[in-house]
């Protein structure tokens, strides 16, 4: 498995604008999470082994996470031509199996990922209720094949920081996994 580092977009910088669509074609943009004070965008898919690695145990923070406060959305921007298995049908089956709870968004031109300089799934970006960036990074230390376990120690603490108005540690470790699946041509600049 080959591995891709975040961009460590920079922090402080505003959350981009998006309108995506679930599977269902129920249309979702920034402003839907206005009732959340915090954001965390996930950019996912349900291909990837880092993400299955992580996916049960982060249904079950997200759903924690939620019920405290936080907003959450995933963003699935893979070529589904090239990757069937992250077609949006198969985006609803992965939810249901995996228990997530939260909007799992389709990005078929790639442009939230774009936005967002996502490069890796999962990649974790949370955003304050001024919706500038505050973590972007990794889940914890748990890859597959590592035998450390799943806490999501470094979000958990990003997320409780700014559920308690505190400042989220500037120390933060590049999330890693798959490489988006650029459709071609759409490979930006920034890699």
């Amino acid at each position: 498995m080959a591995l891709t580092p975040s961009t460590m977009l920079p922090l402080g910088t505003k959350a981009p604008e998006f309108t995506l669509a679930d599977p269902q074609g129920n249309k979702y943009s920034l402003q839907d999470f206005n009732n959340f004070d915090n954001l965390l965008v996930v950019f996912m898919c349900n291909h990837c082994p880092f993400v299955k690695h992580i996916i049960n145990d982060f249904a079950v923070i997200a759903d924690e996470y939620i019920r405290k406060g936080v907003g959450i959305v995933g963003i699935n921007s893979n070529d589904t031509e090239t990757y069937p298995d992250d077609k949006p049908e198969k985006m609803v089956e992965f939810a249901e199996e995996r228990g997530i709870h939260f909007p799992y968004l389709v990005d078929e031109t790639q442009q939230a990922a774009i936005q967002y300089k996502a490069a890796c799934t999962p990649d974790f970006f949370l955003f304050d209720k001024d919706r500038k960036l505050v973590y972007r990074g990794q889940l914890d230390d748990s890859r597959p094949g590592n035998d450390k376990p799943v806490t999501g120690r470094d979000l958990k603490a990003a997320m409780e920081a700014v559920l308690h108005g505190t400042a989220v540690s500037a120390e933060q470790k590049p999330s890693m996994g798959c490489g988006i699946k650029w459709k071609a041509g759409n490979e930006p600049a920034y890699f």
